[in-house]
């Protein structure tokens, strides 16, 4: 679904009232959440507990900053183990899972900060009653619009909520539109930092480096949403997970838009030759 400026319909495909489970496309509204409870970090680890981090050297170095501001440190942690996101840093890895490693760790850095500065249980701070999820929870319903349909877990363990892909492309331009200093000081941390939210080498970043007050997110499972400084607003959900087509779909939308972005064709292969490439029919 694409948002105009006024928060109209321009464009949809599918059923955007069906409810989906945005994954990590809504960390700028956990952030939020943190920095209103009491969370503070300088822009570029504040971008960093947005990210859903390839796992580079200063990303992981960051997080252990961020907990060691707290008086805390990676055995605090209580994401899953996983090995670095990106492909470059994971061929790179060696050794076995690690907490820090998980691209989540700098949201969790986060969360656990934030628990620290508002006095909070640092030992159950994935708990779905716990008080920043339960914060959490307000802020996304207030800026989606709606109430969550489902509950659950995230991959990385954080509770997760189930919002339509319509609530969700209404409460990312409502954080991009929004005048709350809190939300001003995350959007404006990402928009500086696209690096530390992604990787150098992700469609995010090269593409938020292209146009000036653009914002992007991916999530699991097929999950994107991006705006621009204008308030308008795409967010999509693969059907079937894949994130394939993805930076076909943006580029289509950004050009209807009037944006232009150099995005890598993606290529469709018949044995070993290219046959043809993906287009997006909106």
């Amino acid at each position: 679904v694409a948002l105009d400026s006024d928060g109209s319909i321009s464009k949809s495909k599918g059923d955007i009232k069906a409810p989906i489970f945005p994954r990590s496309s809504v960390k700028v509204i956990q952030a939020s959440t943190m920095v209103r409870s009491g969370l503070k970090l300088p822009p570029e680890q504040l971008a960093l507990v947005c990210s859903s981090h390839s796992g580079n050297r200063k990303q992981l170095d960051s997080v252990l900053k961020i907990l060691e501001g707290a008086g805390l440190s990676e055995s605090d942690l209580q994401c899953a183990f996983d090995k670095p996101f990106g492909e470059k840093e994971r061929s790179e890895w060696q050794g076995a899972a690690t907490r820090l490693a998980m691209n989540c760790s700098g949201k969790h850095s986060g969360m656990l900060a934030t628990c620290v500065a508002a006095g909070w249980n640092i030992n159950n701070y994935l708990n779905m009653d716990h008080p920043l999820q339960v914060a959490y929870l307000n802020e996304l319903e207030t800026l989606a619009g709606e109430k969550v349909s489902n509950k659950t877990f995230d991959g990385c363990g954080a509770p997760l909520f189930a919002i339509s892909t319509k609530g969700l492309a209404r409460a990312l331009q409502a954080v991009t539109m929004s005048k709350d200093p809190v939300h001003q000081e995350v959007m404006s941390a990402c928009r500086t930092y696209p690096e530390m939210m992604t990787g150098a080498e992700r469609k995010e970043t090269k593409l938020m480096k292209q146009v000036p007050g653009l914002f992007m997110k991916d999530g699991a499972e097929g999950v994107e949403v991006l705006t621009l400084a204008d308030g308008r607003s795409l967010a999509l959900k693969s059907s079937d997970g894949s994130a394939r087509a993805i930076p076909t779909i943006v580029a289509a939308v950004l050009k209807e838009w009037g944006v232009s972005v150099s995005v890598d064709p993606i290529k469709v292969l018949g044995g070993a030759n290219v046959v043809g490439e993906m287009r997006a029919v909106l």
